[in-house]
């Protein structure tokens, strides 16, 4: 991330005017005939320009200050697979229950057929607005007539009524783009902290003074007019093990720091942590709510009926709260109905059951803080300017001792101490009522661990018989115990499992400790594997990789700019132990492996052995890293390459004559 200087006015009067819009749909042969090999011969779509400005102005309507944001853009369609580049969502936040206004739209489909330009306009009709939450809409639509070759062309203006965070500009996107260029006129009232995110470098920037650009009671105001411009920018691809794209596309970001009153005082924005410590812990929908022990008094005698220690009545408070209070849908670091009401209501948003655990536990002479943090989705924190709005998530901080655990109890089926992957994003500040508040690393609590323990029997008509063990822990565990609650049931669980392995049969099972969280998930199961089998069983195919088999590389981007994020680090074996007949040899096996990630980064073992009748194959698949950075890319694609080379290959069996 990379902090650009910007003062909000840059005395650079005399400069010339170098940047200016496009003409709308005047399209050349030369757009025609551009191929998409110019940046990616892969490119479905491609970006042939893109212009936007930004400018804070007075709402003609209310007379209150707004941004004003205009865009316009023209790209060109290369195939079916770009055709999804025509259907367009234009994102809108939505501020005190009004979403910002677009208007000027504009839109068009441009086709050379027969020699000629023929363009169709998007009918008005066809454009819907569609409120996605609370907080979000979107209007939406899709360009006309659209075939191999098209270019699409629209324009609109949206009215943002808030000027804290001035608008953003993404450089890149889901396909290249030639040019881009955005226009940011700021008044000299107003002071930002720019932030140019990703690993690509910008063009050209450029700075000009644009007088008297703004009117505010009367008193005319200057303004800063900053042009950014970047040019042949690459896709974005997402892959799989990353947190918010927001963190690696590259774009430009505004934070407003302070402003000048035209009185002449000035008003600071960007606070300190003490300032923003003081502001949480007074507000009466954060600090106050962690202080409502009393809403508790009652109810503790019964929670800590059986508890020993001060770990076993955390767990108690924990269960408690988890089981009392079902989130509403909604995340927050603030609460949106009381920590009482939630509880009567047995319902709240993630701030309402963290916070109402906070008090619990307090509540039970433990020490229990608030760490506030950014989801993976929400993107990562600016750690230089405190921003209470970049935090959109409140967990536990619970102290034992000397050990710490983290807790969210608004996430069903979590065990106690691990976190929701979803948070698990870098650090978060911890909010203590008396204390400073203080970074904290965040981790997911553990493991996530996964062993198999396969004991089978070849039997005389070519099936394998046996018993299939596993234990699960850390985020293993927890998607399973997802995937039976919305099956509904164990039996119906199994029966889709079943369905999922066509050759083979589950004929009884039993899952242990289902509900018991802090416990390892023990799955027990029958099988039958019909073999893969030559005329007269003189050959039996057995794969041992029908246990968590990998059968796609995550990793195939030639080049990653951003780090893989796993969450946690990981570890699967498989163990397993055939017999057979005393008429088998081993004919042919998988190759025996041993291979390793640079500094002890992970590590996978395979071995066959074939000795008293009985084969034992034993596989080891190690992660050791919750994050690999980018440098690290390529060993984490050829470690994948060779681990799926290995696994096509089956044990074979032949019968002797």
């Amino acid at each position: 991330m990379k902090y650009l200087l910007y003062c909000g006015f840059l005395l650079l009067a005399g400069l010339p005017t170098y940047a200016q819009d496009f003409p709308f749909a005047a399209i050349t042969l030369e757009d025609i005939a551009l191929k998409n090999t110019v940046i990616d011969s892969n490119a479905n779509a491609i970006v042939l320009r893109e212009f936007g400005t930004a400018a804070i102005e007075e709402d003609a309507g209310g007379g209150r200050l707004v941004v004003v944001y205009r865009y316009h853009v023209r790209l060109k369609i290369f195939n079916k697979q770009g055709y999804e580049q025509a259907n367009i969502s234009i994102p809108q936040r939505i501020y005190n229950d009004v979403p910002a206004q677009v208007s000027e739209l504009k839109a068009v489909t441009i086709n050379f057929i027969d020699g000629q330009f023929k363009q169709s306009q998007l009918d008005p009709k066809k454009v819907f607005n569609v409120k996605v939450s609370k907080y979000d809409a979107n209007t939406k639509f899709t360009l006309p007539n659209i075939m191999d070759g098209s270019i699409i062309e629209y324009s609109y203006t949206v009215h943002i009524p808030y000027i804290f965070n001035f608008k953003s500009w993404n450089f890149q996107t889901d396909i290249p783009k030639l040019h881009s260029q955005y226009i940011a006129s700021i008044p000299a009232l107003y002071n930002y902290n720019v932030v140019l995110r990703g690993a690509l470098k910008l063009k050209d920037t450029k700075a000009e003074l644009s007088k008297e650009c703004l009117r505010i009671n009367g008193t005319q105001i200057d303004c800063s007019k900053m042009t950014y411009t970047m040019e042949n920018i690459p896709a974005f691809i997402e892959e799989e093990h990353m947190t918010a794209p927001t963190n690696f596309i590259s774009a430009i970001y505004f934070e407003l720091s302070d402003y000048v009153m035209l009185t002449g005082g000035k008003v600071n924005v960007t606070k300190t942590w003490k300032n923003v410590d003081n502001e949480l812990t007074s507000d009466r929908s954060f600090g106050v709510q962690m202080k409502k022990k009393d809403a508790f008094k009652e109810l503790m005698p019964e929670i800590l009926k059986n508890t020993t220690d001060d770990l076993s009545k955390a767990q108690a408070i924990y269960n408690y709260i988890a089981k009392n209070i079902k989130s509403n849908g909604y995340i927050g670091i603030y609460s949106e109905t009381a920590v009482k009401k939630a509880l009567e209501s047995h319902s709240g948003n993630t701030g309402d059951i963290n916070l109402a655990l906070i008090s619990a536990l307090s509540a039970a002479d433990l020490d229990a803080e608030a760490l506030i943090l950014s989801t993976r989705n929400n993107g990562e924190l600016n750690k230089l300017f405190p921003v209470i709005s970049n935090f959109n998530y409140v967990v536990v901080k619970l102290n034992i001792g000397e050990k710490s655990y983290l807790l969210d109890a608004s996430v069903p089926l979590l065990p106690f101490g691990m976190l929701p992957l979803h948070c698990v994003n870098g650090q978060g500040r911890v909010i203590n009522l008396k204390k400073p508040s203080y970074w904290y690393d965040i981790s997911s609590g553990q493991k996530d661990y996964i062993r198999y323990n396969f004991t089978a029997t070849l039997t005389k008509d070519g099936k394998i018989k046996g018993e299939l063990l596993t234990y699960s822990t850390g985020y293993s565990a927890f998607q399973k115990r997802k995937a039976i609650e919305a099956a509904g049931t164990i039996a119906e669980y199994v029966e889709k499992l079943d369905e999922k392995m066509p050759k083979i049969s589950i004929t009884n099972h039993e899952i242990i400790n289902v509900n018991s969280l802090n416990l390892t998930l023990i799955e027990k199961y029958e099988l039958v594997i019909n073999s893969q089998e030559s005329d007269g069983l003189s050959q039996i195919f057995f794969n041992p990789f029908f246990i968590d088999r990998t059968s796609k590389n995550p990793f195939n981007l030639s080049e990653r700019n951003y780090p893989v994020d796993l969450g946690a680090a990981s570890e699967r074996r498989v163990t397993i132990i055939l017999n057979v007949p005393d008429d088998y040899t081993l004919a042919d096996q998988p190759k025996d492996m041993s291979i390793g990630l640079p500094d002890s980064g992970g590590r996978y073992l395979t071995s066959t052995n074939f000795s008293d009748h009985a084969i034992s194959f034993n596989q080891v698949l190690q992660l050791n890293k919750p994050i690999y950075d980018p440098s690290e890319y390529f060993s984490l694609k050829e470690f994948y390459s060779q681990i799926i080379q290995n696994q096509k290959t089956d044990i074979i069996l032949k019968k002797a004559k």
